[in-house]
């Protein structure tokens, strides 16, 4: 490659650059978390070519975006002189694959970071192997603007975090303006708050997490599927029902095949160890599989225990979608990372209302906006 412009990675050049690549990843950080919200540019000659971030959980790093979108506006890689990242390159395989070798195999001579990575298990790997590689690397260090902007994933790996050794939780719920979870009888076939456009965001969400955790109370009053019905390159999440005593009936629409277009990933029920036999066996040849696992000082399953189970089995983004009472467990146990809620233009409706839980929430990274005729909260309990 003909390294042609050795300014590239001149401070003066790349500090705006970041800049404004981090103000575009924070619309994101809720898409991504518990992973951190990354933006990268590539630079041919003095100009910004393309840019990329890492859009959602699980999806493709913002360095593979970037290489994508500048090859999409025909520019070849043998004209790209450097790729500027927010964030130090990720130097290991997870669920997706290192981006240092995607930046090798491109042979990108030039790489400018805005921050090392804060995880002491890979902090400078990329930086060294690539200066290894005779590839020029600066870095500006700018690590108190990318901890701020990625507080819910320093959080993550934080010592006492990492040793809780459950999944990254996040609670979704929909409420009428007064906090109900289920609208009056006469709104929506007495289901339904949100308007159709946040429908088809939850969809997108759903597609986005490694399991949906609900409890038997919501199985029996909404009968839902808790299926993907949106395009997806991943494997449907697992639904697990929390269901102490075997109430799910054998007739709910969890069981039903998969429509076309629909996706389902494999039902789950964590229930008591020694729960009954007869029911036990039902559910298995609906198609469950059914997890006995320790109670809790309510004779119900230990939710702590069920996290647990979710985090043996790998699963490390669960979306929490139940009603009042296991939502608030879920608080009360301080089991909650992330929430986001749909508010509807609605007033009244049935059941509890979490007006007065979620009033209390002290929420950091806090975004409002709208969705549709909903209006929408999303923060991080930290």
């Amino acid at each position: 490659m003909i390294q042609r412009h050795t300014n590239a990675l001149d401070p003066n050049v790349i500090a705006p650059l970041l800049e404004e690549l981090r103000r575009e990843c924070l619309e994101r950080r809720f898409s991504v978390a518990p992973n951190p919200c990354v933006g990268a540019a590539i630079i041919s000659g003095d100009r910004v070519v393309a840019k990329g971030f890492h859009e959602h959980w699980g999806g493709a790093h913002a360095e593979v975006n970037a290489m994508a979108a500048a090859r999409d506006a025909g520019v070849d890689p043998s004209e790209w002189d450097a790729i500027i990242v927010t964030l130090e390159p990720c130097s290991s395989e997870g669920k997706t694959p290192a981006c240092l070798e995607a930046i090798l195999e491109a042979g990108i001579p030039r790489v400018g970071i805005g921050a090392i990575d804060p995880d002491p298990r890979h902090a400078g790997a990329a930086i060294r192997l690539m200066e290894e590689a005779g590839l020029e690397v600066r870095v500006l260090e700018e690590r108190g603007a990318f901890e701020e902007e990625n507080a819910a994933f320093c959080a993550w790996l934080e010592p006492e975090r990492a040793r809780a050794t459950r999944p990254w939780i996040l609670a979704k719920w929909a409420q009428t303006r007064t906090g109900q979870l289920s609208p009056p009888s006469d709104v929506g076939d007495g289901r339904w708050i949100s308007c159709s456009e946040s429908l088809s965001e939850v969809q997108s969400l759903r597609s986005e997490v490694d399991a949906i955790l609900t409890g038997v109370g919501t199985v029996r009053a909404d009968d839902p599927r808790l299926t993907v019905r949106v395009p997806s390159e991943r494997s449907a999440p697992l639904r697990v029902v929390l269901d102490s005593y075997l109430r799910t009936p054998v007739t709910a629409k969890l069981f039903d095949a998969p429509e076309e277009g629909e996706s389902a990933g494999e039902v789950v029920i964590l229930t008591l160890a020694g729960a009954d036999g007869a029911r036990w066996r039902a559910l298995e040849d609906r198609g469950a599989r059914v997890i006995g696992l320790r109670a809790d000082e309510q004779d119900s399953v230990s939710l702590v225990e069920a996290h647990r189970w979710l985090w043996d089995q790998g699963l490390r983004r669960v979306l929490l979608e139940g009603g009042p009472r296991i939502l608030q467990a879920h608080f009360e146990l301080e089991l909650v990372d992330q929430i986001r809620v749909y508010t509807g233009d609605i007033f009244g409706g049935e059941g509890v209302s979490l007006g007065q839980t979620l009033a209390s929430l002290s929420l950091q990274g806090r975004m409002d906006r709208e969705c549709g005729q909903d209006a929408v909260l999303e923060g991080f309990l930290l």
